[in-house]
């Protein structure tokens, strides 16, 4: 075999080994590379990037995302927003966030400080079992209070409620 033959040999297992293929869906552990999560990642929000001058990331997300009209966003009984406020003047959003009156639209959300903290919020099942962590150092105020609304049980979701409270039948 030639030496441009041995090349074109070892070039080609490179690529199979490295998970390049022609399926046009990515697997989470690729995803999650290129810095998204399949599980939470919708279409419409690949459309987004380009508002922010990433329309070379528009691809890659594509192949990452779920359709919306597909997805139920999972719900999640409390969510505990952790930040430190050592590092507020790193996450000013995150600092208008927290000192707003915006968490107090949600009863199941508690903000937990730490020292040394990034800010992230843990979403926790009813057992109270972390169940996911999303990092939120680079969200705005609006962006953290749609994720919350997405993404949290609201009091009027809530299927143990009493029906005798709630006057349904």
């Amino acid at each position: 075999m030639t030496v441009s033959g041995v090349f074109y040999l070892a070039s080609f297992l490179l690529l199979l080994t490295t998970g390049v293929s022609s399926d046009p869906d990515l697997s989470s552990d690729d995803c999650l590379s290129q810095g998204f999560d399949k599980a939470n990642l919708l279409c419409s929000w690949c459309d987004q990037l380009k508002e922010f001058g990433l329309e070379r990331l528009v691809d890659s997300c594509r192949k990452c995302c779920q359709r919306d009209d597909t997805v139920e966003p999972s719900k999640f009984a409390r969510a505990v927003l952790e930040v430190c406020t050592c590092k507020f003047a790193a996450y000013p959003q995150i600092q208008a966030f927290v000192k707003s009156d915006r968490p107090a639209k949600f009863s199941n959300l508690q903000i937990r400080y730490g020292h040394g903290l990034d800010p992230a919020i843990k979403l926790l099942d009813k057992d109270g079992s972390v169940k996911q962590v999303v990092a939120i150092e680079k969200w705005d105020t609006d962006t953290v209070e749609e994720f919350l609304n997405t993404h949290l049980v609201h009091e009027d979701d809530d299927e143990s409620k009493d029906y005798l409270k709630t006057n349904r039948i």
